[in-house]
């Protein structure tokens, strides 16, 4: 699977163009769905990613980029529910997650990618 931050603000996967945070689910891109987490922004300062939202929680290993600046607050909570399933999290920019995707075959490919800050 390619992909690349294009800029800030801008996703490029497999040649198409995202101007909105993704998830990858099994190879699969869709939007992210920010609400579920959005009750925790004044706590977090942004809107961070929340165990209610609906995270690909499918093979070994789950992608998160946090942002062109890598400030997208992960809480504790999907820290500890990828802990308790055994799925290695790895939390870097999002430059760095796509260079990460980039190495995976697509069909194990599970992320969410965060494309501004």
């Amino acid at each position: 699977m390619k992909a690349r931050l294009i800029g800030f603000g801008a996703l490029e996967i497999d040649g198409r163009r995202y101007d909105e945070d993704v998830v990858i689910e099994r190879g699969q891109v869709r939007k992210r769905k920010k609400k579920p987490s959005r009750p925790y922004r004044d706590t977090y300062g942004h809107t961070p990613l929340s165990a209610a939202e609906a995270i690909p929680w499918h093979g070994r290993r789950l992608i998160v980029g946090t942002g062109a600046q890598g400030a997208l607050p992960v809480m504790p909570e999907v820290v500890e529910e990828a802990r308790r399933r055994g799925i290695e999290l790895v939390t870097v920019p999002t430059a760095e997650a796509c260079e990460l995707i980039r190495s995976c075959p697509s069909g194990d490919v599970n992320a969410v990618l965060h494309v501004t800050c």
